[in-house]
């Protein structure tokens, strides 16, 4: 019976080994990609609107999204890297870069109103800071253009670090989204606390929304909750007309998805006929 056991717990194991080496492999090869692209500066931001609901055509802000290339040239987007990256030095590094990148835009295009993706974890990274520090200093106009995305789950590792980097900011006219709502578990008296200026809300409560009764009835609630706390709401991940329609008679102010445009690396400021030139 021992013996059988023993084959038995081999067989179990084996499996779970293989698959843990197998993620471990792949997580040391993401980890290769990314420390590559920052050495090699194969880095760039895609550009999407978030459009105000009540009026598709007028855009509210962009959102930068960071972007590396991999050895082929090939653009990967964030999430096939970011939760690998996000605990280790990288992940600082990027958002450094995609604030470097996001302040350059904003300073080049005067019209624009952008919102760059960070971590709670570079809270204090002096790196993060200096960045931040020279990027405003250039243009008055620069700080109260700029959102600052910090998704719900980072937020809660450090939420007293969270408020006092936010209130300071605020003072400066930055504003603060608090990206993936939901997807998290933000604790009430913490959601007061915070005072985020825009509420996004994660895409798993808004798409396919037009024909899913629970999750209006979800999505409801926390535009109350979010107009309750004067904040303004974007849903994430609109994909359909369907959708759009039943966001926007639940009362979401802005929204955001594939089916206004998707990320790109060529936004229209870019290609007008004044643009400026990278």
């Amino acid at each position: 019976m021992a013996l059988k056991e023993k084959h038995l717990k081999a067989l179990e194991s084996g499996p779970r080994n293989a698959l843990a080496l197998a993620v471990g492999q792949r997580d040391a090869n993401t980890l290769l990609m990314v420390r590559r692209a920052i050495e090699h500066r194969e880095t760039l931001l895609a550009f999407q609107p978030v459009v105000q609901a009540a009026n598709p055509g007028e855009i509210a802000f962009y959102e930068g999204l960071i972007r590396v290339l991999d050895e082929t040239g090939r653009v990967i987007p964030a999430r096939d890297f970011i939760a690998v990256v996000e605990d280790t030095e990288y992940g600082r590094l990027l958002d450094c870069i995609a604030l470097e990148k996001g302040l350059a835009e904003l300073a080049r295009v005067p019209d624009l109103r952008l919102s760059i993706n960070m971590s709670a974890r570079s809270i204090g990274y002096r790196k993060w800071m200096r960045v931040l520090s020279r990027g405003l200093s250039g243009d008055p106009t620069v700080a109260e253009r700029l959102v600052l995305e910090i998704t719900e789950a980072s937020a809660m590792t450090v939420p007293e670090l969270v408020v006092s980097f936010m209130r300071e900011l605020q003072k400066k006219g930055i504003s603060f989204a608090m990206d993936d709502f939901g997807a998290g578990f933000t604790a009430l008296r913490y959601l007061k606390d915070f005072s985020f200026d825009i509420l996004k809300i994660d895409g798993q409560f808004t798409t396919g929304i037009a024909s899913d009764p629970d999750n209006q009835v979800l999505v409801t609630a926390i535009h109350a909750i979010a107009e309750q706390f004067d904040m303004f709401t974007v849903a994430e991940r609109v994909e359909t007309a369907e959708d759009m329609e039943c966001l926007r008679e639940i009362g979401i102010d802005c929204l955001q998805g594939y089916y206004f445009a998707a990320p790109t690396v060529r936004p229209p400021w870019r290609t007008r006929p004044d643009a400026l030139t990278a």
